[in-house]
């Protein structure tokens, strides 16, 4: 199923070009639910439960499920894209560290600027109305990745998958149980206990981001 997966993304990223049309990179919604994470290369899966505004980019995930990733995967984190900061957070100690992410900051969740449409294609049945779901692939390259990540997302915008591989990693985050709305708007608050945290040196050949928590 992964190798069909991979293969599909493979012909898009070589086709798409040809389909490619003047398609500008669209704003996410603000958006809440679940985003299943597998590394395929590794035979890691995890599901994280999330939360994102996307007019303050912050985003807010929080592992459900971890099977296979190593110890030292985030539990609690809440990300700050404009400032370029994140919190690993530890309730049960009332602790926080803060660190820096990478620039530009690589956003599961939304397109960016430099990103270029590949193609248009249908999900399922393009016959039967209904059964059927339009949505455009992207290219985005990132100097903090080896290779570029493949992203989809529905005509209205919403974030619906990504793709990345390399010669040592391949990445797919599917976006499930998604709610156009955000109930719980405190979960992208930082917590007080949050606030006295000093940013944390990186250290040499660290690259921070979302994807990086995965590899």
């Amino acid at each position: 199923m992964f190798a069909a997966f991979t293969l599909l993304f493979m012909c898009l990223s070589v086709t798409g070009t040809a389909l490619a049309d003047h398609h500008q990179p669209c704003q996410s919604p603000s958006i809440a639910g679940d985003l299943s994470v597998t590394n395929t290369k590794k035979g890691a899966y995890t599901l994280v439960g999330y939360v994102y505004d996307s007019g303050a980019k912050r985003l807010r995930f929080k592992v459900n499920v971890n099977e296979s990733f190593n110890s030292n995967t985030v539990e609690d984190v809440l990300m700050f894209f404009e400032e370029g900061v994140f919190y690993d957070i530890d309730t049960k100690t009332q602790s926080c560290k803060k660190k820096s992410m990478v620039q530009p900051a690589l956003n599961p969740l939304q397109l960016p600027s430099s990103a270029t449409f590949l193609t248009k294609m249908q999900l399922g049945r393009a016959s039967v109305q209904e059964e059927g779901l339009i949505v455009n692939v992207w290219q985005v390259t990132a100097a903090a990745l080896k290779a570029p990540y493949y992203p989809s997302f529905t005509m209205g915008c919403l974030p619906l998958s990504m793709m990345y591989t390399s010669d040592s990693t391949t990445l797919i985050i599917s976006n499930i149980n998604v709610e156009v709305e955000i109930k719980d708007p405190d979960r992208l608050t930082l917590p007080s206990f949050c606030e006295g945290a000093t940013l944390e040196e990186t250290p040499e050949g660290t690259t921070n981001s979302f994807f990086h928590f995965f590899f």
